[in-house]
């Protein structure tokens, strides 16, 4: 179980960005983190990943106090984080990354069901390197894989829907879908589309840098959709913005 105590951090040279997040992720759930633009969601998940220190407040991983660790400390007990743009990486190929990832030496087989799950197709990529020649959507589907290849204890995916195409996007959800049904930790993904809100298991709503609420997805969802939520999110993109 992830949790965050009064957690605050402001932008260096400027002002406060979280103002005392407070915030429980349990496991074998799928939790989504939603809310209006520049509330503080991916500034949540950076911390959580250790990209950024908190100003005050404490993580806590399992009961653990991990605020202190560095971002390798962290992947080592388990946490992975998904960037919202994902970094390229000339001279390294899909399966140097994925096996980077997994930690190890991975049989073809092993790669090809990692990426059929993000919908790629294992001969056509895992010799390709992980450069500019890959499309939005395709980087965004080997990021994901490599987040699949580490079975990580808590997976942290930052609005994975930016920047792919519908067709990557239906591809996202089931994937999402899959994860849900075997979850042994936890998944954290920061997201405006309402088809992911629709499949969360907890939906924590952030904005003016708090958690404003946090409940079950099926009781909140429809609060969100019509505005009436705690810090509702009119700005958030529907369905058909994407």
């Amino acid at each position: 179980m992830l949790k965050l105590e009064n957690l605050t951090w402001s932008a260096p040279g400027g002002g406060q960005v979280l103002r005392g997040i407070n915030l429980t992720v349990p496991d074998g759930k799928l939790t989504v983190i939603t809310g209006p633009n520049g509330g503080g969601k991916t500034t949540i998940a950076k911390l959580v990943a250790g990209l950024e220190s908190p100003s005050t407040g404490r993580i806590l991983l399992d009961g653990e106090d991990i605020t202190s660790l560095d971002v390798s400390s962290r992947a080592k007990k388990g946490i992975s984080y998904a960037f919202q743009q994902p970094v390229r990486f000339k001279g390294l190929t899909v399966q140097d990354l994925l096996e980077l990832a997994g930690g190890g030496s991975l049989p073809e087989d092993q790669l090809c069901s990692i990426l059929s799950r993000v919908g790629l197709c294992a001969r056509e990529y895992i010799h390709r390197e992980v450069d500019a020649t890959l499309s939005g959507g395709e980087i965004k589907r080997i990021e994901i894989a490599t987040v699949l290849a580490r079975h990580s204890r808590l997976s942290i995916f930052d609005e994975p829907e930016a920047g792919i195409d519908l067709w990557s996007f239906q591809n996202l959800i089931q994937v999402f879908q899959e994860l849900r049904q075997g979850l042994e930790g936890a998944v954290v993904v920061i997201s405006h589309q309402e088809r992911i809100l629709s499949i969360a298991d907890e939906l924590v709503i952030v904005a003016n840098g708090q958690v404003q609420e946090q409940g079950p997805g099926e009781k909140l969802l429809p609060k969100l959709l019509e505005g009436e939520g705690s810090g509702g999110c009119p700005a958030c993109p529907r369905e058909g913005d994407l």
